[in-house]
């Protein structure tokens, strides 16, 4: 399946602005999800913050943001029925996006403080950061992408774009197809996700500055 090619959404075009159907940014209690909203207005795309599974079943696209916890968060989604309603959205073929901790909430298991289920749309685990000398864990800061495959986030992009991470745990992929950018902290991890309507940063594109806004720009248009 080409990205983009299966679900239904109307697109037109006002005072120059490409405006799609409803981006939901999901509420699950954990996430900076005003910072992912005024990331998408500055790039002249509204997109309504919410709880409702319902609200997630009427959007066009979904955004599932994220910091802190894995078992709470994935507690989280499965009590309030989010995690379905995302699961639904992907398999829906609506573009879906996840960031940072909504990467790692795509996969089977993660091993943080014991091993939990994720939402499973993704074969793998997510894993601790392992000790190496002079570097520091969580992992915080920029860092440059080394891009495996032409993903729809990464169009018009430099070749290594730099972007924001604040991470101490990250997703190993079963399929290294999935993986569609890497960055080094000391050794390759998994970056950014694309499988078909799915994408996933580990950074944060709403504090990634320019590149980031053209990313969300990027995940709007297509």
């Amino acid at each position: 399946m080409q990205f983009g090619l299966s679900y239904d959404v109307v697109v037109a075009r006002r005072n120059g602005l490409m405006v799609t159907g409803m981006i939901a940014i999901i509420d699950y209690g954990m996430g900076n999800l005003r910072s992912v909203q005024k990331a998408l207005e500055a790039v002249g795309q509204q997109a309504e913050v919410t709880c409702d599974p319902d609200r997630v079943n009427q959007a066009s696209r979904v955004i599932l943001p994220g910091v802190g916890a894995f078992a709470d968060a994935a507690a989280e989604l499965r009590s309030t029925g989010l995690g379905d309603a995302f699961c639904a959205a992907v398999r829906a073929g609506k573009p879906c996006l996840g960031v940072c901790l909504g990467l790692q909430l795509l996969f089977d298991i993660s091993e943080e403080d014991g091993q939990h289920a994720g939402l499973g749309l993704l074969p793998g685990r997510v894993v601790r950061f392992q000790h190496a000398p002079g570097l520091k864990i969580p992992h915080m800061g920029w860092n440059t992408l080394r891009i495996r495959k032409p993903a729809p986030l990464l169009e018009n992009l430099d070749p290594e774009p730099s972007v924001y991470f604040v991470h101490s745990y990250h997703a190993v992929p079963d399929n290294p197809d999935d993986i569609a950018a890497e960055a080094d902290y000391p050794t390759p991890f998994a970056a950014l996700i694309w499988r078909d309507n799915l994408m996933a940063c580990q950074f944060h594109p709403e504090k990634s500055q320019r590149v980031g806004l053209a990313m969300y720009a990027n995940f709007a248009r297509h």
